[in-house]
This record gives structure tokens, sequence and C-alpha cells, in this order.
């Protein structure tokens, strides 16, 4: 009988503890599936200005990362070797890689080092990152043609980059639906949660 009791304990415990770090991750996220995407402007070290309405139409994927984060380092390799090469051409579509707390001083190096051939941005002060989400790297979001975010990742997995990538070619095949978000979701819903 002590034994049940104890086991129950422990998965009582567990389970608890499972969930407080559960909400504690959902609390670090400001925007999700199915928010419009936030202004922002990009800022480089010499006061050049990149508002985000210049990519308006387009499907955007927008990555947060930091040069000395390890699962940020294998994404964004990831992204060099597979994901950059086949849409790097397209009109339609704009990555945005944001070096969160980054300058342009840091980043430009970091870049040549791991022979990146996809640009990378500055957020110094983070207030790029702070309009999306209070923590965790590396972070995806892929926006619609029409700002609606239809897609989003925290950490890194192959899987989930893999799904990244299926939805990246839906948002592309979808041209400027209304409803797009919630289609491209729902031809994946197996891969990830749908919002309305």
């Amino acid at each position: 009988m002590k034994t049940k009791i104890i086991i129950l304990t422990s998965l009582l415990y567990i389970a608890s503890v499972r969930h407080a770090a559960a909400q504690a991750t959902s609390a670090s996220d400001l925007v999700t599936i199915g928010h419009t995407m936030p202004a922002f402007t990009i800022v480089s070290d010499d006061g050049t200005q990149i508002p985000s309405a210049r990519f308006g139409g387009k499907v955007i994927l927008i990555n947060f990362f930091a040069t000395w984060c390890p699962p940020c380092q294998t994404e964004l390799a990831e992204m060099e070797k597979t994901l950059w090469p086949e849409y790097r051409d397209r009109d339609d579509f704009a990555l945005l890689v944001i070096g969160r707390e980054h300058s342009d001083a840091e980043l430009k190096p970091y870049r040549d080092k791991k022979g990146f051939s996809f640009p990378l941005y500055p957020d110094r002060d983070r207030h790029i990152f702070a309009s999306f989400a209070t923590q965790d790297i590396p972070r995806s979001y892929l926006i619609d043609r029409n700002g609606k975010i239809i897609f989003a990742t925290k950490g890194y997995t192959k899987r989930e980059f893999d799904n990244l990538i299926k939805a990246i070619d839906r948002a592309l095949l979808q041209g400027t639906s209304k409803n797009s978000e919630f289609k491209a979701c729902e031809e994946l819903k197996a891969e990830f949660t749908c919002r309305k």
C-alpha cells in the first residue's frame, strides 16, 4: 500500500511540474497562430531602417536566434542547407533572421565564420523580439501574404523544421486567400495545432 501511495504522489508531482512548465512556456508567447504580425522596424548599426511593411504581400519567415544558443546553431545550419537554397530567389518570400541582443558588428563576423549566405539582422535591445515573445529561442514565425501568423515554432527539432518547410510550401501556393492561415493549418493539422 505504501508503494502505491508513493507512486501516486510521484505521478501527481510530475504532472503538476509539467503543467506549470507548460503554463510558463505559453506565457512567453505574445503572439501566436492566427494573430496579425506585429509591426516592427529593423535598425542597423549605421541607422538604416527596414520597416516590416516593406515585406507586405509576401510570405515571411521570421527567425529569432542568438550566436551563443546551440539549438539556434543547428537550426540556422539547416536553414542554410535546405530552406534558403529552395526559397532565396522567390520574389514572394522573405527570410528575416534576427539576432536577439546582437548588433551588426557582432553578426557580420559570425555570419562569415558560419558561412551563411542569408542576411542576418540586428535586434540589439530586443525591441523586435519583445513584440513577439518574452523569452525562449530559437523561435520562428511564418507569416502569410495577409500578415497573419500561420505557423510558429519554439526550440528546434528536425521534425518541426520539416513541418515548417511544408507550411512555407502551402503558404506560397495559397495566394492571398482571406483564411489562408487556417487553410494551410488544416492541411497540416496532423502536424501542429490549428487555431481559427
